[in-house]
C-alpha cells in the first residue's frame, strides 16, 4: 500500500529526474537511498555511485558499458575499432541480459564466454580462470567477469569471494547481478549467501523483485565516484549548464544513458520508511521460509522429484511432478520424452481452471520441470498445501 501511495503521488508530481532544479527532493531521496544500498554491500561509508535504470538488463548493461569504459577510455570517442576485442565472462545459468548487453554495445555475444556451472548452478571458480587463461592466449582481453547473486531458475548464488580473487589476479572488472538474490542483504540470516559482494566493481540490485517494491526499481551500484559521469556525460549545455548556483553533482542526467527518467526511488525510500530493514528482512525471511515449507512437503512425497539434491539457497523451487503412469517406469528415453510434456500440460491446466499459475522449463540436459518462485509474503502455509494439491489433481491423468 505504502508502495503504491508512493507510485501515485510520483505520477502526481511527473517531474523527470534529470536536474536537481525540475526534481530536488526526489534527487536527493535517490542520493540517499542508494548511499544506503552501496553500505549495505559493503562499501565503506557508502562511497561509490548508482543509477535507478529501467530494469535489471539495463542495470547489467551499464555495467558493461562502464567496465569497458575503464579500462579503455578511448572508446567513448573513437568506438571498438580503435580497441582490442574484448571478452566478458558469465555462468552457464546467467541471465540472458548479459548477452543481450555485449549486442546492443557492439562486443558480440560471441565475446561473452559461459562458464560451466556445479550441479547446484553455481559458477566453478577453476573453469572461469581456465577460459580466462585461454582467452588471454588467443590474445582476446578479458574486461569483465559477471557473477550472479541468485540465478533464474535455480536461485543459485555464485562464489563470490573466490570470483573476487581471480577478478584481482588478471585485473577485470567484477559484476555481481544481484537483480533477484540482491535483497538478501536485508536479511541477517541470508545475506552471508552474497559473502565477497564488497569486492565487486559494480553490483545489480532490484528491488522490485524480493523487496516487492511497485515496477519498475532497479539500481546499479558502482563503487568507483565518478566513473559513470565520465563514461555518459555529454555535457549537453541548454541542460547541464556549468554556471547554476548550486553542486552540479545533483545534477544526474548526464551520467545516465536515458535523458528523460522516470522517478523510480520514491516508492522504495517511502516503503523503507514504513518498513524499516527489519520489516524487509522479516518480509524476505518469510518467503525464504515459504520455500523450505515447500521444499520439505514435496522432496519425499510420491509423485515428486527434486531437479538437485539439497535445500534450495534462494526461494525457487525446482522438481518435476511424476504423474501416476510413469511411477513405476525405468529411465529412458519414452520417459523422458513423456514427462517432458508433463508441465506444460499441468501449467495450460492451471490458467484454463484460473487456480493458479507455475512457471516451467527445461535446463541443459532436464526436461521440462516445474520452477515455483515465492516473492509475495502474503502467501501461507495453506497457499503451498494448494498448490501441491492442484498440481496432483490436474496431472493425475497423464
Amino acid at each position: 500500500m505504502v508502495g503504491l501511495a508512493a507510485d501515485w503521488l510520483t505520477s502526481a508530481a511527473n517531474t523527470n529526474m534529470f536536474t536537481y532544479e525540475i526534481a530536488p527532493v526526489f534527487v536527493l531521496l535517490e542520493y540517499v537511498t542508494l548511499r544506503k544500498m552501496r553500505e549495505m554491500v559493503g562499501w565503506p561509508g557508502g562511497c561509490g555511485d548508482g543509477i535507478f535504470s529501467p530494469g535489471g538488463a539495463i542495470s547489467n548493461m551499464y555495467a558493461m558499458l562502464i567496465a569497458r569504459f575503464k579500462m579503455f577510455p578511448e572508446v567513448k570517442e573513437k568506438g571498438m575499432a580503435a580497441i582490442p576485442r574484448l571478452v566478458a565472462f558469465t555462468s552457464e545459468h546467467s541471465h540472458f541480459s548479459v548477452k543481450k548487453g555485449a549486442a546492443a554495445l557492439g562486443i558480440g555475444t560471441d565475446s561473452v564466454i559461459l562458464i560451466r556451472c556445479d550441479e547446484r548452478g553455481k559458477m566453478i571458480p577453476s573453469d572461469l580462470e581456465r577460459r580466462i587463461v585461454e582467452a588471454k592466449q588467443k590474445g582476446f582481453v578479458p574486461f569483465l567477469v559477471s557473477a550472479t547473486a541468485g540465478t533464474t531458475v535455480y536461485g543459485a548464488f555464485d562464489p563470490l569471494i573466490a570470483i573476487a580473487d581471480i577478478c584481482k589476479k588478471y585485473k577485470i572488472w567484477m559484476h555481481v547481478d544481484g537483480a533477484w538474490g540482491g535483497g538478501l542483504l536485508m536479511s541477517r540470516k541470508h545475506k552471508w549467501k552474497l559473502n565477497g559482494v564488497e569486492r565487486a566493481n559494480s553490483v545489480t540490485w532490484n528491488p522490485h523483485k524480493m523487496m516487492g517494491v511497485p515496477l519498475q526499481c532497479s539500481a546499479l551500484l558502482v563503487r568507483e565516484e565518478g566513473l559513470m559521469q565520465s563514461c555518459n556525460q555529454m555535457h549537453a549545455s541548454y541542460l547541464f549548464q556549468q554556471d547554476k548556483h548550486y553542486d552540479l553533482s545533483y545534477d544526474t542526467g548526464d551520467k545516465a544513458l536515458q535523458c528523460g527518467r522516470h522517478v523510480d526511488v520514491f516508492k522504495l525510500w517511502l516503503m523503507w520508511r514504513a518498513k524499516g530493514t527489519t520489516g524487509f528482512e522479516a518480509q524476505i525471511d518469510k518467503c525464504l521460509e515459504l520455500a523450505e515449507y515447500l521444499y520439505n512437503k514435496i522432496k519425499n512425497r510420491e509423485g515428486y522429484e527434486m531437479v538437485f539434491d539439497g535445500k534450495p539457497q534462494h526461494t525457487n523451487v525446482c522438481f518435476w511432478y511424476i504423474p501416476p503412469s510413469l511411477r513405476g517406469m525405468e529411465d529412458s528415453e519414452e520417459r523422458t520424452s513423456r514427462l517432458m510434456k508433463v508441465a506444460p500440460v499441468i501449467k495450460a491446466r492451471m490458467m484454463e481452471y484460473g487456480t493458479t499459475m507455475v512457471s516451467y522449463q527445461p535446463l541443459g540436459d532436464k526436461v521440462n520441470f516445474f520452477r515455483m518462485v515465492i516473492s509475495n509474503p502474503a502467501a501461507t502455509h495453506q497457499d503451498i498445501d494448494f498448490l501441491i494439491d492442484e498440481i496432483e489433481r490436474l496431472g493425475q491423468d497423464l
